[in-house]
């Protein structure tokens, strides 16, 4: 077997880690944000404060060029954002998506949180109620973000997440039609380069979590052109996918193919199985595992953590390593952290 797809048939496994309370951990190494949500910790602000602080700093530094304004265009060539957060004491949930024009996507998802009965808002609608609400509309395009687009069309709009439509999306660009005779494609893999999402978890000394994302989505996703339509929208706001917490239990964070982690909600179900007493690297495992049963060469990973302060990391191999950061008591500076895929 070529060495290469015999890297995507592994699952790479952390091994368990334990750490004190309070505790951050974020995917990726978001440095900055670790230290941002730590920060409120340290200062005796809440793990919803810390959470959201650590979401804030990525989507203002434009983490990665996959959080924030400035990145990832739609086919449209538009930055849109999705965020979610999550409060573990009361299982309340706050998220947008398809957000347009607001640059604070994780404050407009905490806000839905705490000023509706609602726990998502999507598109025009979430855009609104964020004006509404006090955030301020301004333009989410910049330099980079115009480049790639035009780069995209300038490629006749390779690559594209379109399937079943005519002219061929494979060799021309916008607007399609559906085409009768279906015809089966091949799942088109998350470019690992150019994607993906901060999440963070965040413990206080009581053992109160809470845990949350923001990203700007998918480069070239499906547009939405009306107010009446929507965006394609990922696995980062919608819960039990993107992320998921409970105080009694633990929590997780999702970060990769969004479109296919969303179908098996990843975070909540390693979050049920600590709950059932498995430990987080068993459960990172056994959530990332039930998506690669179907999708063997599905880019993901997953930071769990429980109430007694274990954590743990799992990764299905696009990479060599997976980075993410913990900072706790034992460290007070963030730490990179990785998994190597063997």
């Amino acid at each position: 077997m070529p060495t290469s797809l015999l890297l995507f048939s592994l699952i790479c496994l952390l091994t368990l880690g334990q750490a004190s309370l309070p505790l951050v951990i974020t995917t990726w190494s978001f440095k900055n944000a670790t230290a941002a949500a730590w920060a409120v910790l340290q200062s005796g602000g809440s793990v919803l404060d810390a959470v959201e602080a650590g979401c804030k700093r990525c989507q203002k530094e434009q983490c990665g060029g996959s959080v924030g304004y400035g990145g990832s265009p739609d086919e449209s060539g538009e930055t849109t954002l999705d965020a979610m957060i999550m409060n573990g004491n009361t299982m309340e949930v706050g998220a947008v998506a398809d957000l347009r024009r607001i640059k604070n996507a994780i404050g407009v998802a905490r806000a839905v949180m705490e000023h509706t009965e609602h726990s998502l808002l999507v598109g025009e609608s979430a855009t609104v109620f964020a004006e509404n609400m006090g955030f301020i509309a301004e333009d989410l395009t910049t330099v980079k973000s115009l480049d790639i687009f035009t780069q995209w069309l300038k490629g006749n709009c390779q690559p594209n997440y379109r399937k079943n439509v005519f002219p061929n999306p494979s060799k021309s660009c916008p607007p399609y039609k559906p085409q009768v005779q279906l015809q089966s494609k091949k799942h088109l893999p998350t470019n690992i380069r150019s994607h993906d999402t901060i999440g963070i978890i965040a413990f206080d000394q009581y053992g109160h979590v809470a845990a949350g994302t923001s990203t700007n989505g998918l480069t070239h996703k499906v547009p939405g052109h009306f107010v009446c339509q929507h965006s394609r929208v990922g696995d980062s706001p919608i819960v039990g996918a993107g992320a998921y917490a409970d105080s009694l239990a633990g929590a997780a964070a999702a970060t990769g193919d969004g479109d296919l982690m969303m179908r098996f909600l990843p975070s909540y179900l390693a979050v049920e199985l600590m709950r059932a007493g498995t430990d987080p690297s068993a459960a990172c495992k056994m959530a990332i595992s039930r998506i690669k049963r179907h999708y063997a060469d599905f880019f993901g990973a997953i930071i769990c953590a429980n109430a007694t302060g274990h954590y743990a990391c799992n990764k299905v191999p696009g990479l060599l390593k997976f980075h993410y950061m913990v900072s706790d008591n034992e460290s007070d500076v963030p730490l990179i952290k990785s998994v190597d895929c063997f």
